[in-house]
């Protein structure tokens, strides 16, 4: 029970790690920089964000 627990809980990260570099991904670097990233900085914003 504990290990379907622990790998449902890793396969729900991962999904909202992609959903959220696809959302960040699809913003204009305008938009990035207002809200004061970087598109180079998704993917650790994205896994901070996920953590």
């Amino acid at each position: 029970m504990f290990i379907f627990h622990f790998v449902a809980e890793r396969v729900r990260r991962w999904a909202n790690y992609r959903l959220t570099v696809r959302e960040l991904s699809k913003l204009s670097d305008r938009d990035l920089s207002d809200l004061g990233i970087n598109r180079t900085e998704i993917y650790r914003v994205a896994k901070t964000a996920t953590a």
